[in-house]
């Protein structure tokens, strides 16, 4: 019982590290320090999709899965959770490709209006 709510435990992390990735941005609107790790996660997590890679958190969920005796699963984590209720047929290369890229261009239109409203009210 304990491994498989440790399982959960990072699911549920993995699914607020992606929340983070993506909308990050907004926080820094309002915490300007939140910027120092919402950069590198950011970047990590763009970096995972580009580069075709499974993040390390999937690993160690389906770890956690099988000494609780439940199944692990293939491939990662969006793919598995993500991919399988927006895509049916699976998570291409083109898919994790597209997930990256929206990944970037939202971070980058987040950071590029923060930067735009901090000079704006230093002015």
């Amino acid at each position: 019982m304990f491994y498989r709510w440790l399982a959960v435990f990072v699911l549920l992390f993995h699914f607020a590290f992606l929340a983070f990735v993506l909308l990050g941005a907004l926080l820094v609107v309002r915490w300007p320090r939140v910027a120092w790790a919402h950069v590198p996660m950011a970047a990590w997590g763009i970096f995972v999709e580009f580069a075709g890679r499974v993040c390390p958190l999937t690993p160690l969920e389906n770890s956690l899965r099988a000494r609780a005796g439940e199944l692990g699963y293939a491939g990662g984590f969006i793919a598995h959770y993500l991919a399988a209720a927006i895509y049916p047929a699976g998570l291409t290369r083109a898919i994790e490709i597209a997930l990256g890229t929206l990944a970037l261009l939202c971070n980058a239109a987040l950071y590029a209006w923060i930067v735009k409203r901090r000079r704006t009210e230093d002015r």
